[in-house]
């Protein structure tokens, strides 16, 4: 798989312990496996994306199955496709990009995310596919380098994504439906304000080919596993310290996931 030099654009080579272009930029191999193309000006923070603390919630809860008909859905929409190439842009700590790879092992996998301590953590998950700090606003790959990019619950950046993406090329787009973990904001919030979301947007070079929404309920038996919960949600940002302590009392919580799969093609 071809990288770019996040500095110059030019094509990067892999040597024994780094990737280096023709102008000698370097990026080092961790001894993880992954490798840290984000630059200090694309940085929007001094420590950007998910803290270590949340990476580790967020694999602990992923691991423990209670998000499996995600993963499971995911793979019922792409391995039809048969691509040779997936990218997943903002992967976490690995969990469905690594699920997905076990239907197509013969593919290339890349998965790329701005926080370091997730990619390193999904390095250390899976040695079979090629793990990337930097930001889905400027890819680090040529034009037309996948047959198929996965946005899990991020941002949709649809020029790069329009970019890397094969002629005929799929983009599947993962989001939280409206009544997603409801029980949830039930204990975090006094009260509920529901916004309005636009639902299957229309995005330029691309034609949405099939949608589906998902609804399963799970439960949590231990408040280690409703915190992890919390981590992995926006909410964990929103949440008051009322909220937050109504939580900590709270030991098991059954609630229901919505999810959103949304697949286009590129136009």
């Amino acid at each position: 798989m071809e990288l770019l030099c996040p500095v110059c654009g030019l094509p990067l080579c892999k040597e024994e312990r780094l990737w280096r272009c023709v102008k000698n930029h370097s990026f080092d191999i961790a001894r993880q496996g992954y490798v840290n193309l984000l630059t200090v000006d694309k940085k929007h923070a001094k420590h950007p994306g998910d803290t270590k603390e949340q990476v580790a919630a967020r694999k602990s809860f992923l691991d423990g199955g209670f998000y499996a008909p995600i993963a499971e859905t995911v793979r019922e929409l792409i391995t039809p496709l048969s691509p040779k190439a997936v990218l997943d842009a903002g992967c976490g700590e690995g969990y469905y990009l690594t699920k997905l790879q076990e239907a197509l092992p013969e593919a290339a996998f890349a998965g790329i995310d701005i926080s370091k301590d997730a990619v390193r953590f999904a390095a250390v998950r899976n040695k079979n596919a090629l793990w990337l700090t930097g930001t889905a606003a400027s890819l680090p790959f040529p034009d037309k380098s996948f047959d198929c990019v996965l946005s899990m619950f991020a941002l949709t950046v649809e020029q790069e994504f329009a970019r890397v993406l094969k002629d005929d090329g799929y983009y599947l787009r993962v989001t939280a439906g409206e009544d997603h973990l409801m029980g949830l904001k039930q204990i975090i919030y006094p009260e509920i304000l529901r916004k309005e979301k636009e639902l299957h947007p229309q995005f330029h070079g691309f034609r949405l080919e099939q949608t589906k929404t998902i609804n399963f309920t799970f439960t949590l038996e231990s408040n280690k596993q409703v915190q992890d919960l919390l981590s992995m949600t926006p909410h964990f940002w929103r949440i008051s310290k009322e909220g937050a302590e109504r939580l900590h009392q709270t030991d098991t919580l059954t609630d229901t996931a919505q999810v959103v799969f949304d697949l286009y093609q590129k136009e």
